[in-house]
């Protein structure tokens, strides 16, 4: 029996005006003829999912490794759960849904094997060489590593996707990446999908890093009881279905989380953009704040949230020992490329010849780091066998 119309009705699909629209994108860096049959932004999601740099994230760790168990969270369910969110808001914000899929879909695609431990351990091997940074990857890969068209190097995607896909960058970075860093240069911010899928991000880890942890047994729900935004949602699922089973009873908690905190972010991103009144992205790039935002009390809350998973999750002994091991690995691998960049395949040792040449050490690590960065979980575990145990098959 019906209960009514929702809360929020579908929005129009006409976009705001100071949504991204395909007709008023910066374009790509090399020019290409219009597509048929689907927008700018479009082209930039499908050329993303049929990526080799997607497809990796299928084996690359979230959290805890990939063979550790099957429905654990990787980098690719992450982004998919992250677009997810992002369009969800996007719909109901009239703002451009292909566009912040987009970016959702291409944030963690420089992304290392082994989560954020393998990024410490190659930021730590690059230190003299320029430093690594999954961010600044993530664009690497799409601007220049993916080999599929034959007029240009990498997917060539619209100025509104890479600035998108670059969420930070220090200015002496920034300077090199032309109009895409220019942003950290004049201090001015990124379109609103681009804050979205910023946010978007931020509340998926957060929610499944929750799943993932109570079913590693890291945690417990009484544990996380200690944190507020849990605490509600705990006693509500537990009033209304006292008899449910844990595990059901975990999907509803957090689905009712993420609910909570999406319905806000929307409430609070409609009255920011009321409040500013943009007439346009450009309007949004001026303003001196992000328009897309959790309210303060959810923020705060949210906040609690990541420390909580910090603390008992990601320093818990069991995933300590697993980023030990994962930058051990990623260390030897490096230097024993770096020593000899024979040990690459054919393709990646030509690269790193052909960067010597123009740019010494700096650009033969530069390309042992790509080949790094690039592999899978397991990859990684492969190579390493192969290097160092005399009784692997090379």
């Amino acid at each position: 029996m019906s209960k009514g119309p929702p809360e929020f009705p579908a929005p129009s699909l006409e976009l705001s005006p100071y949504a991204a629209h395909d007709a008023r994108s910066r374009g790509r860096r090399y020019a290409e003829p219009p597509p048929q049959f689907r927008g700018e932004f479009q082209r930039d999601r499908d050329r993303i999912i049929h990526s080799n740099a997607f497809r990796r994230l299928a084996y690359k760790t979230q959290v805890f490794v990939n063979h550790e168990g099957d429905l654990y969270r990787t980098r690719v369910t992450h982004s998919i759960e992250v677009a997810q969110i992002a369009r969800s808001i996007a719909l109901a914000l009239r703002l451009n849904e292909a566009l912040v899929e987009a970016i959702s879909l291409a944030h963690d695609l420089g992304h290392t094997p082994f989560g954020h431990a393998g990024q410490d351990a190659l930021n730590a091997c690059m230190r003299e060489y320029g430093g690594f940074e999954h961010n600044l990857q993530s664009l690497r890969v799409v601007d220049e590593l993916e080999e599929r068209y034959p007029d240009f190097q990498g997917l060539n995607l619209t100025f509104e996707c890479r600035e998108g896909i670059l969420k930070h960058c220090a200015l002496p970075k920034a300077r090199e990446l032309g109009d895409v860093g220019q942003r950290f240069i004049d201090r001015t911010r990124s379109g609103l999908e681009a804050q979205l899928a910023n946010l978007a991000d931020e509340i998926a880890y957060n929610n499944h890093d929750v799943d993932d942890g109570l079913r590693a047994g890291l945690i417990t729900l009484d544990d996380l009881c200690e944190v507020r935004l849990v605490r509600r949602h705990f006693d509500a699922v537990r009033g209304v279905y006292p008899q449910l089973p844990v595990r059901r009873a975990v999907h509803e908690i957090i689905r009712r989380m993420i609910n909570e905190v999406v319905v806000d972010v929307i409430r609070t991103s409609e009255a920011l953009l009321r409040e500013a009144a943009p007439a346009s992205s450009d309007a949004v790039r001026a303003h001196d704040s992000a328009l897309i935002a959790m309210s303060e009390e959810i923020a705060t809350q949210h906040l609690e949230l990541k420390r909580f998973l910090r603390e008992r999750v990601y320093r818990h002994h069991r995933v300590l020992r697993m980023t030990s091991k994962a930058k051990r690995v990623l260390e030897a691998l490096f230097t024993a490329f770096m020593d000899d960049a024979r040990l690459m395949p054919e393709e990646h040792y030509a690269a790193a010849q052909r960067a010597e040449a123009t740019d010494g050490p700096r650009g033969r690590a530069r390309t042992v780091a790509d080949y790094v960065a690039g592999m899978t979980d397991r990859y990684a575990i492969l190579e390493h066998r192969r290097l160092f145990d005399p009784a692997e098959r090379t």
